[in-house]
């Protein structure tokens, strides 16, 4: 077996090619971990914004909130089925979903912003989220609440800042809210009776949200409101819900990411193939030396196969540290379930570091494999003669 530095030492001597393929490795390791971080991200997200012991009901044939429609006196009846944890109200909110086209600040053109109507109790629904900056709305008035992840990238939408959320109709941002990084913090809250009369919503909300006695009693509700005909709705897990709504937009962006990290590794292997075939080329004195050491055509084959796994986890060891700091790094982007842009945030997990490092280890592998070949069938006596 040929020694390990062997292979270590004959990297070093040759820097510039070494450094050059291990920072295209690098690129394609980055490419790929920083799209599957991101895809993790939307997942994170969007789960954390649903809890397993909260309901959510929806116009039955409905996607999301934004295309249901529910009247206002089966608000009641829903609050009323079996399972909704009543003592301690509000046991239930019902709230109104609209987008709007608001202009990003440094940018031109509009994007979609999702507006939520809701009512005065919404904060006691919703504990976990904090106002971290201004107040909160007085009842009834044209003030709103915009979450953290809004502040300062869209117009009008900062602390004491005001924008028109239909034309003549103008508001004022008093608070930002936080709510651990969920899809919330992506949103604008308005008074529901003020954003229904805006886009002409009275007496509907698009969707009903309730606190459940306990996870398990989730079937006893769903049942309770699936089947009262008089309803024509349908109940979720608010954890099922998000999870849905994350998969296309996670899809997508895994999907394109890998597709566009695998075309990049393509040129990262022909590199290494190549930097693997001029190592071959300029030592075949040693090759020769080293077959008439005793050493094998195996043992050739393994330490030019292992110097090319090494280039490889070098370059996706920097490709992977430098993903990383995507960590601090938020990315916004439209949500193809609500049609409405939403901030995400780069998620590095230690699974994700690994699957980089591998991808990186199988591209050394693919791209040294026919130099190691070469290596091994070279001849000792030529090679010495040469």
């Amino acid at each position: 077996m040929i020694p390990v530095r062997y292979n270590v030492r004959s990297l070093a001597v040759r820097k510039a090619t070494t450094l050059a393929t291990a920072f295209g490795v690098a690129l394609v390791v980055f490419v790929l971990a920083s799209a599957l971080m991101l895809s993790a991200g939307i997942r994170k997200t969007l789960s954390i914004s649903g809890r397993s012991d909260t309901g959510i009901v929806l116009r039955k044939g409905s996607d999301n909130e934004l295309s249901s429609s529910i009247e206002e006196p089966d608000v009641n009846l829903v609050l009323a089925a079996p399972g909704v944890k009543k003592d301690s109200p509000p046991s239930g909110v019902a709230e109104v979903i609209v987008v709007a086209a608001m202009g990003k600040v440094g940018a031109t053109g509009v994007t979609n912003v999702q507006f939520r109507g809701v009512p005065d109790d919404v904060m006691q629904f919703r504990p976990e989220v904090k106002i971290i900056a201004g107040r909160a709305p007085k009842p009834g008035s044209d003030e709103v609440l915009i979450g953290e992840r809004l502040r300062g990238r869209f117009i009008g939408l900062d602390l004491d800042q005001s924008f028109d959320i239909k034309k003549n109709r103008p508001v004022k941002v008093v608070g930002v809210f936080a709510s651990g990084g969920s899809s919330y913090e992506s949103e604008v809250w308005v008074d529901r009776e003020l954003l229904r009369a805006a886009f002409g919503r009275q007496g509907h909300s698009s969707s009903i949200r309730v606190h459940l006695d306990s996870a398990a009693a989730f079937d006893a509700f769903q049942v309770g409101v699936e089947q009262d005909k008089r309803l024509g709705l349908m109940a979720m897990r608010e954890s099922d819900y998000y999870e849905r709504q994350s998969e296309g937009t996670s899809l997508f962006i895994g999907a394109m990411g890998t597709l566009i990290s695998v075309l990049f590794s393509m040129g990262a292997m022909i590199g290494a193939m190549i930097t693997m075939y001029a190592a071959v080329a300029n030592r075949q004195r040693e090759i020769g030396t080293l077959r008439a050491l005793g050493f094998s055509r195996s043992s050739i084959l393994g330490c030019f196969l292992l110097e090319a796994v090494i280039l490889a986890l070098a370059g996706g060891a920097i490709g992977a540290a430098a993903s990383m700091a995507m960590g601090y790094v938020k990315f916004s982007m439209m949500n193809f379930a609500s049609w409405s842009e939403i901030v995400f945030s780069f998620d590095p997990t230690p699974q994700i570091i690994v699957r980089a490092l591998a991808f990186a280890g199988i591209m050394g592998l693919v791209g040294g494999f026919f130099p190691a070949v070469r290596a091994s069938r070279i001849s000792p006596i030529a090679a010495m003669r040469g």
